[in-house]
């Protein structure tokens, strides 16, 4: 049986602060932030996570990477040198350890013009020391970062444009120490892990396929062509987007332009103990990327102002201290 997960905490950037919400297992509807968290003056957000006791922030800029209490007191700081002025092409992220003891921080040095590579750096969450550091032999513009549910390794997915998409796995080792694995593949671009960790899902960078892979080796468990939906491949593709709803379902995206050159897109389940698919799965989102599924039957939406909306399927039971699904 899998372990009843912590709730999740989410960050939005809205009106230039970080706004953080918990996904708690009796929450749903617009969700109200939890804490709002006000960057330091002038700095602008590129990428944010907020600590599960909601009292610290870590956040990027396009020059470095900020620590601060929930008070707004600095607890560190890291500059990114030399200073960039590029303003476009390059957004570097972060991504908190399970146990917020590291700061794991993406930086897409090559497109900022500070090197020849970008970097992949571990920091002390305390302290912002530096544990660790690789150079990675890739050019991006950005990645995501995914936290592995059970064991704590981070998976990031580095986008470099035309060229691809390369995923690396960072683990703890029995030391101590860090360490990185590169996957075999600059073809495809990671977009969930399930909810017990034990297996991911990816698209094919040419939007041609989906495929679920085996964690951590990555092989591959089956793979899904575009035609297996019922479309034709020549006007249709797999959008980089969708994930896992539950433990043993997945949501595709497919999408494509009509013969009045209007894009469309739908979203579809696929039974990933199987293979097979589960028919048609209908969700109000203004854009395929909108929808972002939670893993325990329930996903996300953006409301008007911006700020998440969760929704489910399932019946729940209601009481006066529940709010009532949208």
């Amino acid at each position: 049986m899998i372990p009843e997960p912590p709730p999740k905490v989410i960050t939005r950037l809205r009106d230039g602060r970080i706004h953080a919400y918990v996904v708690g297992p009796d929450v749903y509807g617009t969700l109200e932030p939890a804490v709002v968290f006000q960057p330091r003056d002038g700095e602008e957000v590129v990428a944010s996570v907020v600590r599960r006791d909601l009292e610290r922030v870590v956040y990027t800029t396009l020059n470095g990477v900020v620590c601060l209490t929930r008070a707004g007191d600095l607890v560190w700081a890291s500059d990114f040198a030399p200073h960039s002025d590029v303003r476009r092409g390059h957004r570097p992220g972060c991504a908190l350890s399970p146990d917020g003891r590291a700061v794991w921080v993406y930086r897409p040095d090559a497109m900022a013009g500070r090197g020849d590579w970008d970097q992949w750096v571990v920091h002390d969450a305390d302290t912002g020391a530096v544990v660790a550091r690789r150079e990675l032999e890739t050019v991006g513009h950005g990645a995501f970062h995914h936290v592995h549910p059970v064991d704590g390794s981070i998976y990031l997915d580095i986008g470099e444009g035309q060229d691809g998409s390369v995923i690396l796995r960072g683990t703890v080792g029995a030391d101590g120490e860090p360490e990185f694995v590169t996957y075999p593949w600059q073809d495809r671009c990671l977009i969930d892990l399930a909810p017990s960790g034990s297996q991911f899902m990816t698209v094919d960078h040419e939007q041609a396929d989906v495929t679920f892979h085996h964690h951590p080796d990555g092989e591959v468990l089956f793979t899904l062509p575009v035609e297996a939906f019922g479309y034709d491949p020549e006007e249709s593709f797999v959008e980089w987007s969708g994930g896992y709803l539950t433990e043993d379902t997945a949501i595709v995206t497919l999408g494509g332009e009509s013969q009045d050159e209007e894009e469309w897109f739908r979203h579809h389940l696929v039974d990933v103990r199987t293979g097979t698919l589960g028919g048609e799965f209908t969700v109000e989102a203004g854009n395929p990327y909108e929808l972002v599924p939670l893993g325990d039957g329930s996903w996300l939406t953006s409301g008007p102002d911006g700020a998440p909306v969760r929704w489910s399927s399932a019946p729940r039971p209601t009481s006066p201290h529940e709010r009532r699904q949208p």
